[in-house]
């Protein structure tokens, strides 16, 4: 021990020299100068030799990208001058945070729009994020008489955008939202050629992103029929997109905000709704097994059962009733689709987006991006038609689509093709609709028969065996005599699957959706304002039964009589070009009802005498073998009644069959 003076003695240590110490503390800072040296050195010999090239000048900008805090949540971003640092926050709870900051190589100096357009869109694109921030249809108005909007920014506000891209590392994605891309082009006007719009981006982390857009894209000719033209696509776009860092190439998601506009305000309560939805056509895996999906189309409620499907599809895409957005891969790679159904605000009904990933090596996406015109989807890819909702129907609806479309080639207004359209339907069933005139005059003319058949059986009950012979009475009559009681409502049942079919036709047809007739009527696929159509089709079809043969049966006069005004409130809400069609029916039918009744003459009625009342009775009263006997048959057949006061003689045989009996 030894004694220190003011704290009393304290324990002995070993002594340690104090330049030892000194020494030891130079030469460790000397390595680490040296360490710092040698990295600095590294640094800048990898940034001459290894690193990117030299910035050209006039690709030279002061800005800086920082690597945006959105997984922090709500943040402020510091714009960075003068290659100052970025200080990110995020709200009062966090001090500000240093990140790491690159410099741009290839990259726009400012925020702006890239403009395409050609005859039949108007596309905008933003080089923040190179996404699509509109795409309008000019060949289609919406309610403000403005071109159809498939990218509606109302909808979109705080949502994906069309055309950005996903890779597996987050902070990558968030980078490449908000990286200014630097255009190919400052504008691009279509012709008839395909044309290319290219938007790039690079920083000196060694990020770099490339998206390709081919306008006017020729289909894949290689799944058309060899007769067929393989021709520029208007509404078809060809898209690539790439996305390397330093380490190599990232796999990319190609994500599809929830765009596709073209919902009316208005328009007919009967028209079939069609709300966005998700459509998906081609082979998916189903428990580890490719499954056949023939046409799938799920609405935003179903997505929260089942929202990926992976396998050898087609197309995938969200549409709607007269518009689409779907993505052709093709079956000859893999691909993966995610839907997600997005509540938009002001909207009373979801929207739908997806994210489509495809496995490396596929190649360019071939995408559509306009109205559900049949002749448009099938030059595009065949199987792409199914995705027109026509329904069971189709059978009938598409041969009166394509004829339509045929006379309207010739006539160019879809109103006087519906009319054009009818009399050709009621010249190709006017044989039966003669027919079945004729049929419902032979019914009249035997009404009397009818009549007395009825009346012998009159006083039978209804559970009577009696009845039953009545019934084969009426019908041998009918037989006997070429009638048919159900001729009245044949004309009507052979006309029904051409009117439902019709009225799919008018829903669905995306040629009709504002296409104006005449005068007061603009737009045939909507009501008619005025209901003029409505009333005078109903007016048609009660002078229509005034001219036929009024019906046997009761009931089936009682139903007739009352069409006309069921159909008359059903058509006030239904399309007007469907209330034209069967307005022109109705008119066509009242002629060939009129031509019929001059080939066929005036009705010529049977005159029968009733049965006696007595005659009648005996016949009630007798067992069935005797009723059903040929003579009793006959006998009341031709009985007639006695005038009235005069008594009916008993009959008691012949004079030599009463003396036989006395004998």
């Amino acid at each position: 021990m030894w004694l220190d003076g003011c704290h009393g003695p304290r324990e002995a240590v070993e002594p340690v020299s104090w330049l030892a110490a000194r020494t030891r503390n130079l030469l460790m800072e000397r390595q680490v100068l040296l360490a710092v040296f040698l990295s600095f050195l590294v640094l800048v010999i990898y940034q001459r030799w290894v690193g990117p090239p030299a910035i050209p000048d006039d690709l030279v900008s002061t800005e800086r990208v920082s690597t945006p805090a959105a997984a922090v949540g709500a943040i402020d971003v510091e714009p960075a001058v003068n290659g100052a640092r970025v200080g990110i926050t995020a709200g009062d709870s966090l001090s500000p945070v240093e990140v790491e900051e690159f410099e741009l190589v290839v990259a726009d100096e400012r925020p702006r729009e890239i403009v395409v357009e050609s005859e039949f869109v108007r596309a905008v694109f933003a080089n923040r994020g190179a996404k699509l921030v509109s795409w309008q249809i000019k060949g289609h108005k919406d309610d403000s008489g403005g071109p159809v909007e498939l990218v509606p920014p109302e909808t979109l506000e705080g949502q994906t955008w069309p055309f950005s891209l996903r890779v597996p590392d987050e902070e990558i994605t968030a980078r490449l939202d908000d990286a200014l891309f630097r255009p190919s082009v400052d504008r691009l006007q279509l012709g008839a050629d395909p044309a290319t719009l290219v938007f790039e981006y690079e920083d000196s982390s060694g990020l770099r992103a490339r998206k390709s857009f081919t306008f006017q894209a020729l289909p894949d000719c290689q799944e058309r029929a060899r007769e067929e033209p393989c021709e520029p696509q208007p509404y078809l776009v060809r898209f690539a997109a790439s996305v390397t860092t330093a380490a190599g190439a990232l796999p990319v998601t190609l994500r599809w905000g929830p765009a596709i506009g073209g919902e009316r305000s208005g328009g007919s309560r009967m028209t079939f709704p069609q709300l966005p939805a998700a459509v998906l056509y081609g082979r998916a895996f189903e428990n580890g097994l490719l499954q056949e999906v023939d046409i799938y189309r799920a609405e935003p409620g179903d997505l929260l059962e089942r929202s990926t499907y992976e396998g050898e599809l087609e197309f995938v895409g969200v549409d709607n009733k007269y518009f689409m957005a779907a993505v052709l891969p093709g079956t000859q790679q893999s691909t993966r689709v995610e839907y997600r159904p997005i509540s938009a605000v002001g909207l009373d009904y979801d929207l739908v987006a997806f994210d489509l990933t495809v496995e490396p090596g596929g190649g360019d996406l071939r995408i559509f991006l306009g109205p559900k015109d049949f002749d448009l989807l099938r030059a595009v890819h065949p199987d792409l038609v199914r995705a027109i909702n026509f329904g069971f129907l189709s059978v009938i609806v598409v041969p009166l689509h394509q004829t339509l479309k045929w006379i309207y080639r010739y006539v160019g207004n879809y109103g006087w093709s519906i009319i054009l359209l009818t009399v050709l339907i009621n010249v190709l069933i006017f044989p039966l609709r003669h027919k079945s005139v004729v049929s419902m005059r032979k019914m009249q003319e035997l009404q009397p028969e009818m009549k007395a058949i009825q009346a012998r059986y009159a006083n039978l009950k209804a559970t009577d065996p009696g009845k039953q012979k009545m019934n084969q009475e009426v019908m041998e009559l009918y037989r006997k005599h070429g009638a048919n009681p159900a001729s009245g409502c044949l004309p009507m049942l052979a006309t029904m699957p051409i009117l439902f079919s019709f009225y799919r036709l008018l829903s669905m047809a995306i040629e009709i959706r504002g296409a104006p007739f005449m005068f007061w009527i603009t737009d045939l696929s909507v009501s008619d304002p005025l209901y003029i159509t409505p009333v005078v089709m109903g007016a048609t079809m009660v002078f229509q039964q005034r001219l036929q043969p009024a019906g046997a049966d009761p009931m089936q006069r009682k139903m007739m009589m009352a069409m006309p005004v069921v159909f008359t409130f059903m058509f006030l809400s239904a399309p007007s070009g469907l209330v034209v069609y069967w307005l022109t029916s109705n008119v066509i039918g009242i002629g060939q009802q009129l031509l019929t009744n001059r080939i066929a003459g005036p009705i010529r009625k049977h005159q029968v005498r009733p049965p006696a009342e007595r005659q009648v009775r005996k016949l009630a009263a007798a067992s069935p073998a005797e009723a059903e006997a040929p003579g009793n048959e006959s006998e009341a057949a031709n009985a007639a009644p006695q005038p009235p006061g005069k008594k009916t003689r008993q009959g008691k045989g012949s004079r030599r069959s009463r003396g036989k009996g006395k004998r």
